[in-house]
């Protein structure tokens, strides 16, 4: 295909302004309403409920078998759910055909014609449109020009790198403007390096065009650096919504404090409540004090989640909001930080990472004061 610079330009300009100018508004995408799937007896989904704003990138989080997937899979039309309603533009989608949502795709898998180039598979869904020549080849370029594929236009998927046909992927589900765009881990089959690069090629289109994406993943650190926020999914339930620094800062269960990133579970009792703050007793009588977020308990069992980082050593004389006492296990020096796991008086562990300086001669079976600021500490309903 050969179109002039000057006319691709032109192209990627409409392109993006078209893409940006319908996110003003920041009207609501998409919304699920008590969606459930079940096969037989096997609950896959059950009351999944959330909103996708436009222009938001929104990552469905969790481990295998979560019903992430199945979610995905159900707003994009290609499964069927068993209960509750999908509404896309405000319009009521649940029994709507796939090819009736103006929803684009992207695949793990890539899901290329290998016999077509890089320009051609991109040119596909608006063939199927029956888009006027001239406006295919325009559209084309653009897209092509955005994922930084433009000189590869006629080259064969087979003589792509995994990056490559993962964007030719993603200009395919872009070219023709949909209201979202569906990431079933797209970066799954890529390497660690191809990973990290292709994150960054999607956090500049998300960037730059305010496109409304609704996305899959098991990497934790995916969901971070991509996400406005997180809908964090386990046991074929959504666990928690949130901003990543909700959901890292304040999470409301123990499966959401250990899935994105690490926590030390402290087993706790609740002997007083005042606002967002808890009066607590360990196993042994030590008072704690911890934090209340959405869905803390005000009375009861209860758990003390308290992050590896926000643990500090005191000295001799120092003191803390909250403090135990412990003997260092073992002391792992990871360059500038240093993971410590100490086994704590009341017979639990504890995990803490301190910067190396200062902290490069902790020994084995050395007493230890723990402590951390009341802030640190958030109270958790304790595990069924």
């Amino acid at each position: 295909m050969g179109w002039s610079a000057k006319r691709g330009s032109r192209a990627l300009q409409r392109l993006a302004a078209g893409m940006r100018g319908a996110n003003l508004a920041k009207s609501i995408k998409l919304a699920t309403r008590n969606v459930g799937k079940t096969y037989g007896s096997v609950v896959a989904l059950q009351g999944a409920s959330f909103d996708l704003a436009e222009g938001e990138f929104l990552t469905l989080l969790g481990p295998s078998g979560s019903g992430k997937t199945t979610l995905l899979m159900i707003v994009a039309g290609l499964v069927m759910p068993t209960s509750g309603q999908v509404m896309i533009d405000g319009r009521p989608a649940t029994n709507a055909p796939s090819y009736d949502r103006d929803i684009g795709m992207v695949f793990q898998s890539y899901a290329l014609f290998p016999h077509l180039s890089v320009a051609e598979n991109v040119a596909f869904p608006l063939e199927m449109r029956k888009l006027r020549k001239a406006e295919i080849e325009e559209r084309v370029r653009a897209t092509l020009d955005l994922v930084r594929l433009g000189h590869l236009a006629d080259r064969l998927p087979a003589r792509l790198s995994g990056g490559q046909q993962q964007r030719v992927a993603l200009a395919r589900a872009m070219v023709y403007r949909p209201s979202i765009i569906l990431m079933d881990e797209p970066l799954g089959a890529l390497d660690k390096k191809l990973r990290e690069q292709m994150q960054e090629e999607i956090r500049r289109l998300h960037r730059e065009l305010g496109i409304t994406v609704l996305y899959v993943t098991h990497d934790q650190d995916e969901a971070m650096g991509l996400s406005d926020r997180i809908c964090l999914m386990n046991n074929a339930q959504i666990e928690q919504i949130g901003s990543p620094d909700e959901l890292y800062f304040r999470p409301q269960t123990a499966f959401a404090a250990n899935f994105i990133g690490e926590s030390n579970l402290l087993p706790v009792s609740i002997t007083s409540s005042a606002g967002h703050e808890r009066e607590l007793k360990s196993k042994v009588g030590t008072t704690f004090h911890g934090c209340a977020v959405d869905g803390s308990p005000v009375q009861g069992e209860a758990l003390l989640g308290i992050r590896p980082e926000r643990l500090r050593l005191l000295a001799s004389a120092e003191v803390a909001d909250n403090e135990l006492t412990g003997k260092i296990r073992e002391s792992v020096m990871l360059g500038a930080l240093t993971r410590v796991t100490i086994d704590a008086e009341d017979g639990g562990r504890l995990t803490a990472l301190l910067l190396t300086a200062g902290n490069s001669r902790l020994k084995p079976g050395e007493v230890v004061r723990v402590g951390w600021e009341t802030g640190a500490g958030i109270v958790l309903p304790k595990a069924a």
